[in-house]
């Protein structure tokens, strides 16, 4: 299908750009010179770009730098921007330069042909509003897409991950407490330890949760340093000394963060080191996601061959061929996205460590893997608390039965009788199939130990305590 095209010049010269489009030549030019994934920046990269161009096209009125009309034109070009109205007009490869230009020319691009759209005039006219001179004054493509990286991922951790977290923290602890009276074996190198409580195994998961969120607070702090007003190279050559600190109180005003201009801007635009932080903590909350996954997965196992301690909720069938069979699926998701996260981290590090001199030129993939970690870590996390951990119900009699089973239980009487006798007692109960419990109410004289001691040393509440 033909689509009407106008022309657009730029300063290699002349271009065709979509008629309908509001983008202009230099996107035009990236889509040419990246046709690589078909994955497009982040959205949420592109609106915390709004939010940026109406927050600095503040700043400049206030400094001098633009018209009332203009700045008013861009302020709400950039509003729609940062709502996602226009998100069809960006349509950047990630796999772009990597300082990121080609994502904020199409940003300076759309807000200034939407800008003369409002203003009657022509897309592409640069009229009133110019994308270099007026939507991009005072900045740079290496001062502002690190800028938006930095609020579109400490957005997503406070409003996507960490309510996320919160929510499968009291789903565990709601747990926790429910199977506090539930007395179940305990496992070390995945054998047989002495009882424990199924609430105090739960009561570990939920810590686990609460510390990713502590370690998720503790990414955005490292975030809310900001390296806008460096420009170019650091410098912040072309910029008023005033525009990033009026710029950023605006950002910080509208999105409730505690933005603050970076304290080195070479440190700020050379390094990536506050997001490759930040995503460590992501994949730690990943592994702790993996490992409450595959305990509850060992847990739940069975359900007549296999552990069979808990019982996860059945919420489709797991089997074509297998009638009746059940799946631990939401588990096995979540395990998923661990995996993904954990590959993701070696992205990151790569994109963090390929910084040359005054620039990182591996941004666009480093803000895109970051953001995706976060959504896949907070979707998982909310799916796996409501269809699994809220559903999860302890089967008691399974749990007593694997506790008498259990040599181990032989470890409480070492007090009355020693180690070396305690472990012929466990010996012989793995050859002759008779639990720890009979052999020594049998051998109770032979043991030199009462009926009320026995009861008291093999009794598994005792054993695991509060």
């Amino acid at each position: 299908m033909n689509v009407s095209q106008r022309r657009e010049y730029d300063s290699l010269g002349e271009i065709s750009v979509p008629e309908n489009s509001l983008y202009g030549a230099s996107t035009a030019r990236a889509l040419e010179n990246f046709p690589i994934s078909g994955q497009r920046v982040d959205l949420r990269i592109i609106h915390a770009y709004g939010s940026i161009k109406r927050a600095a096209a503040g700043a400049n009125l206030e400094l001098g730098n633009l018209s009332k009309e203009n700045t008013r034109l861009i302020r709400e070009a950039a509003t729609e921007v940062s709502s996602g109205k226009l998100d069809g007009h960006f349509v950047v490869d990630v796999y772009q330069t990597g300082s990121g230009t080609s994502t904020n020319m199409n940003v300076n691009e759309v807000i200034a042909n939407r800008c003369s759209e409002m203003a009657d005039e022509a897309p592409g006219s640069k009229r009133p509003v110019h994308p270099n001179d007026h939507v991009n004054c005072g900045q740079s493509s290496n001062d502002t897409f690190p800028t938006a990286l930095h609020l579109a991922v400490a957005l997503a951790l406070r409003d996507e991950l960490l309510p996320s977290l919160e929510l499968l923290e009291k789903a565990l602890a709601t747990k926790a407490e429910e199977f506090h009276v539930v007395l179940k074996i305990g496992r070390t190198h995945l054998m047989d330890a002495t009882p424990i409580r199924l609430g105090q195994e739960f009561g570990g998961y939920r810590r686990q949760l609460e510390m990713a969120r502590d370690r998720t607070r503790a990414a955005l702090d490292g975030l809310m340093e900001l390296p806008l007003g460096g420009t170019a190279v650091g410098t912040g050559i072309n910029t008023h000394p005033d525009f990033a600190r009026k710029t950023i109180a605006a950002l910080a005003e509208e999105s409730g963060l505690l933005l603050r201009e970076a304290a080195d801007h070479f440190e700020a635009q050379a390094s990536k080191d506050a997001l490759v932080e930040a995503h460590g903590q992501l994949t730690t909350t990943a592994t702790a996601f993996f490992k409450i996954a595959n305990d509850l997965r060992l847990m739940g196992s069975g359900p007549r061959c296999g552990l069979g301690e808990l019982s996860l909720p059945a919420i489709q069938p797991g089997s074509s061929i297998m009638p009746g069979k059940v799946n631990p699926v939401m588990c096995e998701s979540l395990t998923m996205v661990a995996a993904r996260v954990f590959g993701n981290d070696t992205t990151v590090k790569w994109c963090g460590a390929n910084g040359q001199l005054e620039l990182n030129a591996f941004m666009p993939l480093l803000g895109n893997t970051v953001l995706e970690s976060v959504t896949l870590l907070a979707n998982g996390c909310r799916a796996f608390a409501s269809k699994c951990v809220s559903g999860i119900t302890a089967n008691d009699s399974r749990c007593q039965e694997l506790i008498e089973l259990s040599l181990s239980m032989a470890t409480s009487l070492v007090p009355l009788i020693g180690y070396d006798r305690a472990a012929e007692i466990a010996k012989e109960s793995h050859r002759t199939g008779i639990t720890v419990r009979e052999l020594c109410e049998r051998r109770r004289e032979e043991l030199g130990i009462s009926t009320r001691e026995l009861e008291k040393a093999l009794d598994p509440s005792s054993m695991a305590g509060d």
